[in-house]
């Protein structure tokens, strides 16, 4: 019976914990990400601003235009797709922030299935 009162202030405290989302920090600027797909690691860089998004990756350069949704969600569509998965427009939404960086998850518009990954600003 004395382990009820610690579970319940557990809980408590656990619910009370709200994770950091200083969304609008991240909106614009110069990023470095970093995506890890079936065990393999994947960076990029790309530059973000209001209109935007230019992204460098293995020597090759995609630009997308951003919508945001809300602070913490934005659509990407490739400006100049070269296939038909460059087509489908991409959700990433914000999970986490610290003062340098934001842990997100993204997928294609309607598909379930996310990634998740971590970029940090460079400037």
């Amino acid at each position: 019976m004395q382990k009820l009162p610690i579970i319940l202030l557990l809980l408590i405290v656990l619910s009370c914990y709200q994770t950091q989302r200083n969304c609008k920090d991240f909106k614009t600027g110069n990023f470095y990400s970093e995506v890890t797909i079936k065990g393999v690691l994947y960076k990029s860089t790309f530059t973000r601003t209001n209109k935007t998004q230019v992204e460098y990756y293995e020597g090759k350069t995609d630009s997308s235009r951003v919508r945001w949704i809300n602070d913490c969600e934005v659509i990407f569509k490739t400006i100049h797709p070269k296939n038909m998965a460059e087509e489908k427009d991409i959700h990433l939404k914000i999970l986490t922030t610290t003062d340098s960086s934001y842990t997100y998850e993204y997928s294609y518009v309607g598909e379930t299935k996310k990634q998740k990954g971590v970029a940090y600003k460079m400037d």
